[in-house]
């Protein structure tokens, strides 16, 4: 099973330092309020498993595109992910997977048999907070190894959080810092309230941009490289 919710033929901003396309695939073991994919949570009875489509799509697309960044959802629920992605790196393209790392088996899997290019795992929160936001009971152990696999990969990374003010402290961040200490890659990601999962936050606010330069820099004594976007 491959379940590809919707395609993005061009992306700039992506992938770094690549031209990609990105496939969004469906259905989420998450449930965060601030989700700007909503309609991707569910698997739907009107999902459109169009992989075939899509690979005639980037036959077109050699010499156009270095890669495909592959996100959802949460692709690492998709049992049909592993071949589609080495069907992509057989074509000669590059590929980022996006994942919140709740299946570092998975993760494991493909980093071991060498079909990543570079991995984005996003930290909800600290590790006591987890389940408040993501509305969900989690695994706590299994975030903490997708963390180690991807930091001991050797393949490129980065870490990233999306921040609402009223779901995370600084001290928060000073624990999300100790939990990825000796990180490469860590981003802040600003809150924009628009196409969202839980209406209510609407009117959340995320941090100034001081504020955000000031986490930043407290960050920098567990992680190599901290911005906010």
């Amino acid at each position: 099973m491959f379940i590809i919710g919707g395609i993005q033929k061009t992306t700039l901003t992506d992938f770094p330092q690549k031209v990609a396309a990105i496939v969004f695939t469906q259905g989420c073991n998450f449930r965060c309020g601030y989700c700007h994919n909503p309609e991707l949570l569910n698997f739907t009875q009107n999902s459109n498993d169009n992989a075939e489509d899509f690979f005639k799509f980037l036959q077109t697309r050699k010499g156009k595109l270095d890669g495909v960044v592959i996100t959802g959802g949460e692709p690492t629920l998709q049992t049909g992910l592993y071949d589609f992605i080495k069907k992509i790196k057989l074509l000669g393209f590059a590929v980022k997977l996006d994942t919140n790392g709740t299946n570092p088996q998975i993760l494991e899997k493909l980093i071991n048999d060498n079909l990543l290019d570079y991995t984005a795992m996003d930290i909800k929160a600290p590790l006591e907070k987890y389940s408040q936001i993501t509305k969900t009971d989690i695994n706590a152990e299994n975030i903490i190894k997708s963390i180690d696999l991807i930091m001991k990969s050797g393949v490129d990374y980065e870490f990233r959080t999306t921040v609402l003010k009223s779901q995370l402290t600084f001290d928060d961040f000073e624990k999300i810092g100790q939990m990825i200490n000796g990180a490469k890659r860590y981003y802040l990601q600003k809150f924009v309230p628009s196409k969202i999962c839980d209406q209510t936050l609407m009117n959340e606010k995320t941090y100034s941009n001081e504020e955000f330069v000031q986490i930043c820099a407290n960050l920098k004594k567990y992680i190599d490289f901290v911005s906010y976007r």
